[in-house]
């Protein structure tokens, strides 16, 4: 599970910021030239931190829904990080965080 990203200037540097707030998990890139689709096993997150380090300071997560045309499992979002998980047998796994989401939506492709 995990984005699937247009392709444009900025993805190179997202895939990075990926990578380095997900240490230990294996982050595969898949290229269909037109898009991206970037994909971990049980759960991906990047935050607005990281992705402030690779985009500039004026950088806000809000804004990363411009480029993911589609993605994989659930999506939660807060004001700091996007988070992508998988959902085990239809349903939701429990939350790994005591953070509560600002937005949920399930779709799987």
């Amino acid at each position: 599970m995990g984005p699937v990203l247009r392709m444009g200037d900025e993805v190179e540097q997202i895939i990075a910021a990926i990578e380095d707030d997900n240490p230990g998990t294996e982050i595969v890139v898949i290229d269909r030239g037109a898009y991206v689709r970037v994909q971990g096993e049980d759960r991906i997150t990047v935050t607005q931190a990281t992705l402030r380090r690779y985009l500039g300071a004026d950088h806000e997560t809000g804004s990363f829904g411009g480029i993911m045309s589609a993605f994989s499992g659930q999506v939660v979002t807060t004001s700091d990080s996007i988070t992508w998980e998988s959902v085990v047998g239809g349903k939701q796994r429990a939350p790994s965080s005591d953070k509560s989401p600002g937005c949920q939506v399930g779709w799987s492709s």
